[in-house]
């Protein structure tokens, strides 16, 4: 949804190319548990960095090195870098349009905009991320899956067009800030719906080819995404213009490069066979990376 935010100077690019970038969004889950160092940038615990009640926003440096300087990187990687790595990617397809490199700009936009998306989700952004601390575990996918997969035909994916962005780590770390202080929505409201609904009215059992599995009924979905006043479909409007202002900046900061000249060049056969051997490798857990640079 994000291409059609572009204006004309992108959108043929993206257009061409939606395909590849829609297969390959989810590429970073698939690290996340085989490449030593991806799973903290999907995420920040930031309720971690201040006493319960206080405002962890006020004592978190928003500058990684000084963030680094007041609690040592191990400690930053052990609780979440999402912000920090949205500003390292931007720079990096900076980079790639700058070089007009076909592969790593469908990387880099791809990689970029599963990170974004991730920091719109409340749950993110706390150490209680799938409600494990207050006895909700399954929120989480409540949150991120069912209810958008009940509803999705239902929102309203026309957000605009995308805009050019001044400061990219302020813009993360705000987006961060609103969707922390949503947790508490998130979370309350599940508890509250528990209360009213017996355990076989909120879940059900739904076959999926072979597999059965429990899930959220639809009234108990509907009845949440009502109190929360349509959260998950505004997160997702929110993160769809974010993405697109993203890659936006990011061939700006570049130098606005004609992309149509990328137009006859394909996805190189060697990119293709690292991006299924790194597959192949999440499959089996074998693999480890670099951490935040």
């Amino acid at each position: 949804m994000a291409v059609f935010t572009l204006p004309p100077e992108m959108i043929t690019f993206y257009k061409y190319h939606i395909e590849y970038i829609t297969e390959n969004a989810v590429n970073p889950d698939k690290r996340r548990y085989a490449v030593e160092g991806e799973a903290p940038r999907h995420y920040i615990d930031i309720d971690v960095y201040a006493p319960e009640g206080a405002n962890p926003f006020d004592s978190m440096p928003r500058k990684w090195y000084d963030a680094v300087a007041k609690y040592t990187e191990d400690t930053l990687q052990a609780y979440g870098i999402v912000p920090w790595h949205i500003d390292v990617m931007v720079k990096r397809l900076t980079q790639a349009f700058k070089d007009k490199d076909l592969d790593r700009i469908l990387f880099l936009s791809a990689d970029l905009g599963h990170y974004v998306g991730d920091s719109h989700v409340p749950l993110h952004t706390t150490v209680n991320y799938n409600g494990h601390l207050t006895n909700q575990r399954g929120i989480h996918a409540f949150w991120e899956s069912r209810v958008p997969e009940l509803n999705a035909d239902d929102y309203d994916y026309f957000v605009g067009r995308a805009k050019y962005i001044k400061n990219p780590l302020d813009y993360a770390w705000e987006t961060v800030e609103e969707s922390h202080w949503q947790k508490d929505s998130v979370l309350k409201f599940e508890k509250e719906l528990s209360e009213e609904f017996s355990p076989d009215q909120k879940y059900v059992f739904e076959t999926r080819g072979t597999v059965t599995m429990k899930q959220y009924s639809q009234p108990f979905s509907d009845a949440y995404d009502k109190k929360l006043n349509g959260m998950v479909e505004r997160k997702l409007r929110k993160s769809i213009i974010a993405v697109g202002s993203f890659w936006y900046t990011a061939w700006v900061d570049a130098g606005q490069p004609d992309l149509t000249s990328l137009l006859n060049q394909k996805v190189s056969e060697k990119f293709k066979e690292e991006i299924e051997e790194l597959n192949k490798k999440y499959e089996a857990g074998k693999i480890h990376g670099r951490d935040h640079e």
